[in-house]
């Protein structure tokens, strides 16, 4: 195997592991959140922080990846991960929900790190194989889908007996999913270990002093304004119909376990079509596969909106996840189309850095939506945020026809 496959074979699994931590975290902390706070309009607070810290570390990430290479960037974001988790553990044992809030703002920022992989296996790969690689190594979060949700329920009560008078705990009752955010610390531990084999090399001195065009002037690429409204918008839906379906399903008498399952098919959703992804990519074109996502995505509200059961909900979460899968690795690609290697960095952090923006706006608004108003009230915000990427594409194919119009003329 060569260091490219073996770079891109690395980050695959790291993704894997990355994914797997993420799915405990969104299966258990609104319920977490529940528990630890006196308002239940803030049980999706800690994710909304999780988010606006993905979003906000997005930049220095790609910075400190830019300056010390991808191994040790990356290592550098793990060790974070795995300080929230433990911080996590705590504020469980604590029943603190600011330090709960603190130790998923803390695990944003390793996600921020998180969110290169992909980048980083497309900088490796040829560019005949740049899409593939892509959606290969979101193909990882299938190990998350299987192994997630079944980590949660089997580790949720590994602390809940405990004695009562131990010292750490302020109540044996509220340790209840401890046991899931540390099966987070030691997957981080595992992490570090697959990241040492990884050797990408870093810019030349050359293309480090190259600055490329101005933000603004990427900016201004219809394809990049594509790009980043499929992957902003197409993740915002995602995160905040999924972070609100636990919360639903219990309101609805459902149990923890068949939200858990719920939660496994829909992360299913979410990455087994990457191993194809990339396929259906080059045979149709990007366009042509995030139209397919926005449709399937608007299938999931439709399905939502016609009953609570849950059947209703494993049917709609699923089309979310492929949905999701569809629009997230076609924008990814489509990006790719938009810079240069000196402006690669920064590029993709303000990529990033816009969609994560819009995630963590995304998840707060999901606990509001469903507290204060419906559950079809979440689904309707959804599909408002689909119509947009589905006009922006008609407008990019207008524009492509434009251009086609005129270079004709010449």
């Amino acid at each position: 195997m060569n260091q490219a496959k073996k770079n891109v074979s690395l980050l695959v699994a790291c993704q894997a592991l990355a994914m797997t931590g993420s799915t405990i975290l969104f299966t258990v902390a609104a319920l977490i959140g529940v528990a630890l706070s006196s308002d239940r309009s803030l049980a999706t607070l800690p994710l909304a922080l999780l988010q606006l810290a993905t979003m906000t570390a997005t930049i220095p990430a790609a910075l400190l990846l830019r300056q010390v290479g991808r191994r040790l960037g990356f290592m550098v974001g793990v060790m974070i991960g795995a300080i929230a988790a433990g911080l996590g553990v705590f504020a469980i044992f604590q029943s603190s929900f600011s330090l709960f809030c603190l130790a998923t703002t803390l695990f944003g920022c390793f996600n921020g790190f998180v969110g290169y992989y992909r980048f980083a296996a497309a900088d490796a790969a040829t560019e005949a194989f740049r899409s593939q690689a892509i959606s290969f190594v979101v193909a990882g979060g299938i190990v998350a889908a299987i192994a997630g949700p079944g980590l949660a329920i089997w580790s949720k009560d590994w602390f809940v007996n405990l004695p009562s008078n131990e010292p750490l705990l302020n109540q044996a009752a509220s340790a209840e999913y401890a046991g899931c955010l540390l099966v987070i610390v030691i997957l981080q531990l595992a992490t570090l270990v697959l990241l040492s084999g990884i050797n990408i090399p870093p810019l030349s001195e050359q293309e480090q002093q190259k600055s490329g065009r101005s933000l603004g002037a990427i900016a201004q690429q219809p394809t990049f304004i594509v790009a980043v409204l499929g992957s902003m918008l197409g993740y915002g839906v995602m995160v905040m119909v999924m972070t609100a379906t636990p919360l639903a399903m219990v309101t609805f008498d459902h149990s923890f376990n068949t939200a858990a399952s719920v939660i496994q098919w829909h992360i299913l959703g979410m990455f087994v079509p990457s191993l194809f992804t990339g396929f259906l990519i080059a045979r149709f074109g990007t366009l042509r596969i995030v139209f397919v996502g926005a449709i399937l995505s608007t299938l999931c509200i439709a399905v939502n909106l016609m009953g609570t059961g849950a059947l209703h909900f494993g049917i709609a979460l699923l089309l979310l996840g492929v949905g999701w899968n569809f629009m997230f690795v076609g924008s990814s690609t489509l990006l790719t189309q938009t810079y240069t290697p000196a402006e690669r960095a920064k590029t993709q952090a303000m990529h990033d850095f816009l969609m994560f923006a819009f995630v963590a706006f995304a998840t707060f608004l999901s606990g509001r939506l469903l507290e204060r108003f419906s559950w079809a009230a979440v689904n309707y915000t959804g599909l408002l945020m689909i119509l947009i990427v589905i006009v922006a594409l008609g407008w990019f194919k207008q524009q492509g026809r434009a251009i086609a119009r005129s270079h004709s003329t010449l």
